[in-house]
């Protein structure tokens, strides 16, 4: 099920995913995220639920089942940077704020800033086309949720 989705995500040129794998490409960005300072923390799981949950529309169960998926995917996925290329192409300009937006709130779940999460961050901010301050803003509208 992955192979197909890894493929494509490594490929030297990467297209545009489909709406389906674009979704599961994302769900699995945010478990990275949730990942990234080694502590996969239940506050993190949650946040991702939720998430997903806002974002999808899906139930508590679909939103598990869902994250159990891109748990598996993000282990087998190529680099952030290819990742989030492919998220990127997928997604508009104007719904990538919210998308950064989420990526903080799972960031900020478990009440530690580590520097790890925020060179991650810094990172995807860039790779989405975002600026420093548009990342800003929503690392702030998701501390106020």
């Amino acid at each position: 099920m992955f192979d197909a989705l890894i493929r494509r995500l490594m490929a030297p040129a990467a297209a545009a995913l489909p709406e389906p794998d674009a979704r599961l490409a994302l769900a699995a960005l945010l478990v990275r995220v949730a990942r990234t300072d080694g502590d996969y923390a239940p506050s993190e799981v949650a946040r991702i639920d939720r998430a997903l949950m806002a974002r999808y529309g899906l139930s508590p169960f679909e939103s598990a089942a869902f994250r159990g998926k891109a748990e598996e995917l993000e282990a087998e996925a190529p680099d952030t940077v290819r990742f989030t290329r492919a998220i990127k192409e997928a997604t508009a300009i104007e719904d990538r704020a919210g998308l950064m937006q989420a990526l903080w709130s799972v960031a900020l779940a478990d009440g530690q800033r580590e520097a790890e999460e925020d060179r991650l961050m810094r990172l995807v901010a860039s790779l989405l086309g975002l600026s420093d301050v548009q990342s800003a803003l929503a690392r702030q509208r998701a501390q106020d949720e």
